[in-house]
């Protein structure tokens, strides 16, 4: 999305609910009503951007696997590397669903807001679910009917679905598997297309969706906002620490020499919000501050900024554990667990999306997959450049302490390789 157009979205936000809630205090029937049918374009919008979900999470799995499996098969260091990111993705993901909870259980959403919000959504406290039994769980696994659980919007199944097929297309010939990524990546080039479409209405979606809930809620919902806003911002942060945790635990480097390397990338990745636009002065501090073999280098970031977000499932799960608390939703253990899985799956795939796209198609299957309603999506997402940054800073982190660690045990460079400050990557 432009600047401008994430401008005018917030600004918005901000009208829509002023407006709603004037209009709520005026106790005038009439323009209430006239707001409650505006609010019905808010949802027309929602819904545009929920039709292009399924199709557009099917497609980036198969080719995010299929990318993945393949990088893996071009040599020892990239399949340790995708080994590392891994291990990390699984660790960040095992921190937020242990810290988010617990925040919010020091910081509780403000329940009288909150219930305003879930009477506008006409959810309703939903009732927290008898958790399944684990045979029940593993046999839901598998998809007796894939086209059914797409329909349903049943992610999980659809998920392992999809990740099966990826890694199975890798197994085909050439020329067979060739053809079939190639078109999956159209549909999610074309999905991608339509949900650009869609936000380009995104002032007059977010409007009419925060007229409704200032409706109700009033001002109240900005208490929210920015408690979300806080909330994701602070533990996505964190895993800035916790990657230096890795790097220094795992890597066998310094805290001193790691932080003094990062220091410029991270400046960087603030004021570019950019993972790519980082990665040319991530090789560098690598190779020339913490001795990285130029050769790793290399391989290891250009394939971390393909195929590694360390925050992505952290941020996303955030965004969801939000929305479960403002929504009264319970979320069991297995329900997390199952956001988890969901998180880390989806991270693959939604790699190198645009922000907004990419908070559309990456948090909407974990709210579906654990159960949350996803209507509070259509007004986060007017606040997700503040995030944003958050995950840049979090990333290049995770990109560098992967790099550090995936560099342990590997021989230096050859004297004309090291001594090459223009060492082309490979």
């Amino acid at each position: 999305m432009l600047k401008w157009l994430s401008i005018i979205t917030v600004l918005a936000l901000a009208a829509g609910i002023a407006v709603g809630a004037l209009v709520g205090s005026s106790g005038n029937e009439a323009l209430v009503g006239f707001t409650t049918e505006v609010e019905y374009i808010g949802t027309l919008w929602l819904n545009l951007l929920r039709m292009t979900v399924v199709p557009l999470v099917f497609a980036l799995l198969v080719t995010g696997v299929a990318s993945v499996a393949n990088a893996a098969s071009t040599g020892r260091l990239a399949a340790r590397s995708l080994g590392v990111f891994g291990v990390l993705l699984v660790a960040a993901t095992a921190f937020a669903c242990i810290v988010f909870p617990a925040f919010l259980a020091f910081w509780p959403v403000d329940q009288t807001a909150a219930q305003a919000v879930i009477a506008r959504a006409g959810q309703g406290t939903v009732a927290p679910a008898s958790p399944p039994t684990i045979g029940a769980w593993l046999a839901a696994l598998a998809p007796g009917n894939p086209i059914a659980a797409a329909a349903e919007g049943a992610i999980l199944p659809l998920v392992v679905f999809a990740m099966f097929f990826g890694f199975a297309a890798t197994r085909l010939p050439t020329a067979q598997r060739e053809p079939m990524v190639a078109f999956f990546r159209a549909v999610a080039d074309t999905m991608i297309i339509i949900v650009r479409w869609v936000l380009l209405a995104a002032p007059l979606g977010v409007f009419a969706l925060a007229l409704g809930v200032g409706l109700t809620a009033g001002v109240g919902i900005v208490g929210l906002i920015a408690q979300y806003i806080v909330i994701v911002s602070v533990v996505t942060a964190l895993i800035v620490p916790l990657a230096f945790l890795f790097a220094v635990l795992w890597g066998r480097v310094s805290f001193t020499k790691f932080l003094t390397a990062t220091a410029p990338v991270l400046a960087v990745a603030i004021s570019s919000r950019s993972s790519l636009a980082s990665l040319p002065l991530m090789v560098e501090r690598s190779r020339d501050a913490l001795g990285v073999p130029a050769r790793v280098a290399n391989i290891v970031l250009p394939l971390a900024v393909a195929v590694f977000r360390m925050t992505s499932p952290v941020a996303n799960l955030g965004v969801v554990f939000f929305c479960a608390a403002v929504m009264g939703v319970e979320l069991t253990p297995d329900k997390i667990v199952i956001g988890g899985f969901v998180a880390i799956a989806i991270s693959i795939g939604s790699v190198g999306l645009p922000g907004e796209i990419s908070f559309i198609a990456s948090v909407a299957p974990i709210s579906m997959a654990m159960g949350v309603p996803i209507e509070l999506l259509g007004i986060l997402v007017a606040v997700e450049s503040v995030p944003d940054i958050f995950r840049t800073v979090g990333n290049v982190s995770g990109d560098l302490a992967a790099t550090v660690i995936a560099a342990k045990g590997q021989p230096a460079d050859p004297p004309d390789l090291a001594s090459s400050s223009e060492a082309p990557f490979v």
